[in-house]
């Protein structure tokens, strides 16, 4: 946990502010509590939830920017070290704040499961992987110009 922190930590920041804040959530009833939202289910059994909070007050402009990077730092961070996560944007953030204590200056941006990934998923995750494929690199990034062929093929 200490090295995915350290990689939130270490994440780039617009003026260096770092309007970041992780709160850790092992408890099983607080991550029960935590499940509430329509996606949110599995976070119940998820072994740490962590929630991602900016601060308004230190970077108005700036906060889930710079959260957002933070984040994905630790989900990179995470995945090398072999563990699974799941970003949630399914929640309801005055209940996150209100059970946790965040202080009203903090927007709640995300929760994250992280643990060690599941060796069989459901039906309905395999069904959507199938038909919903990542996207080649030519339908997300142009030269020069939007909608200019990045490669020569």
């Amino acid at each position: 946990m200490e090295k995915i922190l350290e990689a939130a930590r270490l994440a780039p920041s617009a003026g260096n502010i770092q309007p970041w804040h992780f709160v850790v959530v092992t408890d099983q009833q607080m991550r029960k509590k935590l499940s509430k939202g329509r996606y949110a289910k599995f976070l119940a059994e998820s072994p740490v939830v962590l929630v991602g909070c900016g601060d308004r007050r230190a970077s108005p402009n700036w906060c889930v920017v710079d959260t957002t990077i933070a984040m994905q730092n630790i989900v990179l961070t995470a995945t090398s070290e072999g563990l699974g996560t799941c970003w949630i944007g399914s929640f309801n953030e005055n209940q996150v704040k209100k059970l946790l204590s965040i202080p009203e200056r903090f927007r709640v941006i995300a929760l994250l499961a992280l643990g060690y990934r599941r060796e069989t998923r459901e039906l309905t995750s395999k069904v959507l992987h199938f038909f919903r494929r990542k996207k080649t690199i030519e339908k997300i990034a142009s030269l020069e110009k939007f909608g200019k062929c990045l490669f020569n093929k």
